[in-house]
């Protein structure tokens, strides 16, 4: 076990070498939303990363569309970054923000969302159902998405899988209509006539929120007015990360460390497999293929201007705060990312 734990979580690239993956400096380091310290938070900020489900190209799986395609590799590097974004935020509304993973980790609601990303038609997330809802979308089989249709995608999906207690909202044309989004997340539960007995009310829940906004910031290279908006995004305690990547080639940005993003790399393909209840020695090593415990990083300016940022409301709070930090902080920028 502990010579196939190497081979497949200690890099994406299988490489046993300490890598250059967080920088030795004074800048802080922001994570999905938390600060760490560079210098002192390494083995916290690697720990944390590697607890974040990550999904890369798949071979070996049962074929998808008229193609009969049994891999994604080329092709499948967005729908994964989209497959990481709903991984995070199924972890945090499951488990929790603080939640960490091990190789020895078995737990019945973990291994309920990563079985959720398995490459088998039945589970909600798999290659199969982005694919094939891409389809919905005007995308065939096989054929390249951009950020706008991977979200499009997952918002589609959620709404057949009750379990994950989610919703998703695009706000496209670079606005959030809050209004939009209450009348989503917002459930009233009539608990009868308050008038005969005071406990009879109705009740406000909130549904976990998980928010997507397309961008273009820039025309064929991201505009440097909008660096420091990205930043605003990446520190807000509500990020999710953002979808996007260089030129042609999807990565999951889940940070930012100085003027540089860091994020998992989809591009490793791996064999298709099962993690069922992990028991097997098969199953762990299966599971293991799910973590990366090193990130990369790219300089901000390199990345494509199309992108997706991703914030989750857990709570109704969450998502008053998130309102307060993009009025406050992002509208006051001098070309504002987005507005509310």
């Amino acid at each position: 076990m502990d010579a196939m734990f190497d081979i497949c979580y200690l890099s994406p690239d299988g490489n046993n070498v300490e890598p250059d993956d967080i920088p030795k400096t004074k800048d802080n380091v922001w994570i999905l939303g938390k600060k760490y310290s560079a210098v002192q938070d390494l083995d916290r900020i690697r720990r944390d990363i590697s607890s974040i489900i990550w999904c890369t190209y798949r071979k070996g799986f049962v074929p998808i569309g008229d193609e009969g395609l049994t891999s994604d590799k080329g092709w499948g590097c967005m729908l994964r970054c989209g497959q990481m974004v709903l991984g995070v935020a199924l972890v945090r509304i499951h488990l929790s923000s603080d939640w960490v993973w091990t190789p020895e980790t078995r737990d019945p609601t973990y291994l309920k969302i990563v079985q959720r990303f398995e490459e088998r038609k039945q589970a909600p997330y798999s290659i199969h159902q982005v694919a094939l809802m891409g389809a919905c979308e005007g995308k065939e089989v096989g054929q390249w998405f951009g950020p706008n249709t991977v979200a499009q995608v997952l918002k589609k999906l959620v709404v057949y899988d009750k379990w994950s207690s989610l919703v998703i909202h695009v706000a496209l044309d670079n606005t959030v209509v809050k209004e939009d989004i209450l009348q989503q997340c917002i459930i009233n539960n009539d608990r009868g006539d308050s008038s005969d007995n005071p406990d009879n009310i109705i009740v406000s829940d909130w549904m976990p929120l998980l928010l997507i906004v397309p961008l273009r910031l820039g025309l064929s290279e991201i505009n440097p007015v909008y660096i420091d908006g990205l930043k605003i995004c990446f520190q807000s305690p509500q990020s999710v990360g953002v979808i996007g990547g260089k030129p042609n080639q999807a990565l999951y940005l889940i940070g930012c460390v100085g003027d540089e993003v860091v994020y998992l790399d989809p591009h490793t393909t791996q064999r298709s497999g099962l993690v069922e209840n992990k028991k097997t020695d098969e199953q762990k090593e299966m599971d293991c293929t799910y973590h990366c415990k090193y990130a990369s990083r790219i300089p901000m300016l390199s990345m494509d201007p199309s992108v997706a940022v991703c914030f989750l409301c857990r709570t109704k709070r969450d998502f008053d705060e998130l309102c307060i930090t993009i009025e406050n902080k992002l509208m006051q920028e001098s070309q504002p990312l987005f507005e509310i």
